[in-house]
């Protein structure tokens, strides 16, 4: 398709938009009395609207039932978390059995490193990416420091190249070869949260298992927002946050994957705790931990409800809509929106450099762009007249057009917004 930076064009894209009337099943905020174009929902997503009744539905039961409510409210407390297995499941690819819904990432992501992250003799190394999320940095360092290592001997960053945004593949591959037999885990975010590159996780899931490592990714940036096949790509484990593209509420309920292979295997550790026994003997108060089967065995404390009812009505949403026609709008709406860019780059004296990866099956629904020869104040801008972005030092904004609630008339405003920040200065 030729595009064109029209808003009868945009307009026209808009009105073949399968997914357009999703926009209004969200809330915007408003900036001078209009709504926003936000590009932050890989930040935190907007609240749907149908949000609201699901968390009601708890605060009525827990008001009419109290400590009943665990039983007899009309989703009962004691066995919400299920209601996620099936819609989750198709979200990541994989089994039902494979998904769980507890805690939130990072400390997900700690307790999956107990079972995964075992160093035995000179095989305790980890491989991550340069400049990962800090929380994900933190969590690599606290992690060999409690088994006894240095952190500058046991985490092996793969880097940029002189010159380049993104990691390329077969550094990656050659870094996990070199580490060789000294490899315990792999351990990488499904999409940099920087730059938007998305990461080969089949083929770095394969070679990290051919060298005898586990292989686990952070899929904060990805859950929701690719096309995921974790089961079929025999990935170890992994973890996401839901209030990204999930649009679950900040700081939410995280969601876990355990491949099926490691359900049973009685030599895995792993922290216990009584909401991860036996559903049918829970209530016995047993004195010995016997795990649910599938990924519930790895939950500890009980869950939190009110947490957990706005991921559930996200992810109903998710199963309404699929990922597939999901992923198709977003890539379109995502070239739109780098075509928009182009055009206005070449109107004006600065210059914008996509560092996001140009080819599709290295990107999703977020375009980084350096924005050379501009500073804070555009960002500033930006914000004061209605654009929600996200600033990253030195200069870079990451804009993500989310497809559940972006339009494409959204694109061509922005792009006559931010024409107008440069050229008022």
């Amino acid at each position: 398709m030729t595009f064109q930076n029209t808003r009868e064009f945009a307009r026209e894209l808009d009105s073949k938009d399968t997914l357009n009337h999703y926009q209004e099943q969200f809330i915007f905020p408003k900036v001078n009395d209009k709504r926003v174009i936000y590009f932050t929902g890989n930040s935190l997503g907007l609240q749907p609207k149908r949000t609201k009744a699901y968390i009601d539905e708890v605060m009525n039961d827990w008001a009419e039932l109290a400590v009943e409510g665990h039983f007899y409210a009309e989703k009962p407390w004691w066995d919400y978390q299920e209601r996620f297995s099936e819609p989750l499941s198709k979200i990541v690819g994989a089994l039902p059995s494979e998904v769980t819904v507890m805690n939130t990432l990072t400390v997900n992501l700690h307790l999956l490193m107990v079972s995964f992250y075992q160093p035995k003799g000179k095989r305790y190394k980890i491989i991550c990416e340069e400049k990962a999320f800090p929380s994900d940095q933190y969590m690599f360092q606290s992690q060999v420091h409690f088994h006894g290592y240095k952190p500058e001997d046991a985490i092996v960053e793969i880097k940029r190249r002189e010159g380049e945004h993104n990691i390329r593949l077969e550094d990656v591959l050659a870094k996990i070869e070199e580490v060789g037999d000294e490899l315990a885990l792999v351990l990488i975010g499904g999409v940099n949260y920087y730059t938007g590159q998305v990461f080969d996780i089949k083929t770095i899931t394969a070679a990290g298992q051919k060298a005898g490592a586990k292989v686990g990714w952070d899929l904060a940036h990805a859950a929701g927002n690719i096309k995921l096949d974790l089961h079929g790509w025999n990935v170890d484990f992994a973890a996401w946050c839901s209030y990204k593209y999930m649009n679950s509420g900040p700081g939410n309920a995280s969601g876990c994957f355990v491949h099926e292979r490691h359900h049973n295997d009685p030599d895995l550790p792993r922290f216990a705790g009584w909401w991860g026994h036996n559903k049918e003997r829970r209530f016995k108060m047993e004195p010995t931990f016997d795990p649910v089967h599938g990924a519930d065995g790895w939950q500890i404390s009980n869950l939190p409800v009110l947490s957990l009812a706005p991921y559930l009505a996200s992810v109903e949403m998710f199963a309404e809509v699929g990922m597939d026609a999901l992923i198709k709008k977003r890539d379109h709406i995502t070239s739109y929106l780098e075509f928009i860019l182009h055009e206005i780059d070449k109107e004006v004296e600065s210059t914008f450099e996509i560092i996001t990866p140009t080819n599709p099956e290295e990107r999703a629904s977020q375009l980084s762009v350096f924005l050379h020869g501009e500073g804070r104040a555009l960002f500033d801008y930006l914000m004061k007249n209605g654009v929600i972005t996200d600033w990253r030092e030195p200069n870079v904004i990451r804009l993500a057009p989310v497809p559940l609630y972006c339009s494409y008339e959204d694109m061509y405003d922005f792009g006559q917004i931010l024409k107008k920040g440069i050229l008022g200065k």
